[in-house]
C-alpha cells in the first residue's frame, strides 16, 4: 500500500520551506508495509489541487496527507476541517490573490478530516512530540490544497482518508523573527506517527 505525503515549496519570501524538507526525508519510506511516497506541491490556486489528484491517480494512495508550514505555531497542528473559501492575505507563487472566492462552486461549505486527529495527536504526545488539534487551516494555499484533496476524496474515492498537517518553523527560519521553532528532525518524527 501507498500513503501519499506532499509538502509546500517556499513562499512568501523565505528560503526554505519545512514542509517541503521533512516530507523529502519520508520518501521512500516503508511503515507498517505502506510506502511513503513524497512530492512537491506548488503554492499555486488550483495547480496545487490538479498536481495532488494526478499523484493520488497515479499512486492509489491509502492516506493522503499535506503538510505545509504555519509559522507562529508552537507544536505540530492537525486541522480538524477545510473550508470553502480562498481569501489571501499575500499572493501565491503565481501572483494570484483572491479575495472571499470559493474554491469550488458546487462545493459544501467545508469537509471534515478524514484523519483520525486526536489519536495522531495523543501518539505524538506520548513520543513527547509537542501537537494538538487546529480547527482553522487558514484562507491561502493550505486550507486550498486540503479542501481539494477532501473534495476529490469524496466524489471520486471516498474509501480514502486525506487531511492535513500544519509544523512550526524551523529554527534557521526564526532567527531574525523570534518566533517558535521546531527542530526538523522532530518534524519529521512527528510525521511518521
Amino acid at each position: 500500500c501507498n500513503v501519499l505525503i506532499s509538502g509546500f515549496e517556499p513562499f512568501g519570501g523565505e528560503s526554505v520551506n519545512p514542509a517541503l524538507e521533512a516530507v523529502k526525508q519520508l520518501d521512500g519510506t516503508v511503515i507498517q508495509n505502506c510506502t511513503i511516497i513524497a512530492h512537491e506541491m506548488p503554492v499555486v490556486r488550483y495547480e496545487s489541487i490538479e498536481e495532488i489528484v494526478k499523484l493520488i491517480e497515479q499512486h492509489d494512495p491509502v492516506i493522503v496527507i499535506a503538510v505545509g508550514q504555519a509559522g507562529g505555531r508552537p507544536d505540530i497542528t492537525f486541522e480538524r476541517i477545510a473550508i470553502n473559501v480562498d481569501d489571501y492575505s499575500i499572493p501565491d507563487n503565481s501572483g494570484q490573490q483572491p479575495e472571499g472566492e470559493p474554491i469550488f462552486e458546487d462545493g459544501p461549505v467545508a469537509y471534515w478530516s478524514s484523519l483520525p486527529i486526536k489519536d495522531m495527536v495523543k501518539r505524538l504526545q506520548n513520543e513527547n512530540i509537542p501537537a494538538s488539534v487546529s480547527n482553522s487551516a487558514g484562507t491561502f494555499v493550505c486550507n486550498h490544497l486540503m479542501y481539494g484533496i477532501l473534495h476529490y476524496l469524496s466524489k471520486n474515492q471516498n474509501n480514502k482518508i486525506g487531511g492535513f498537517v500544519h509544523i512550526p518553523f524551523i529554527p534557521v527560519q526564526t532567527i531574525h523573527n523570534r518566533q517558535p521553532s521546531m527542530e526538523l528532525k522532530t518534524i519529521v518524527r512527528g510525521l511518521t506517527f
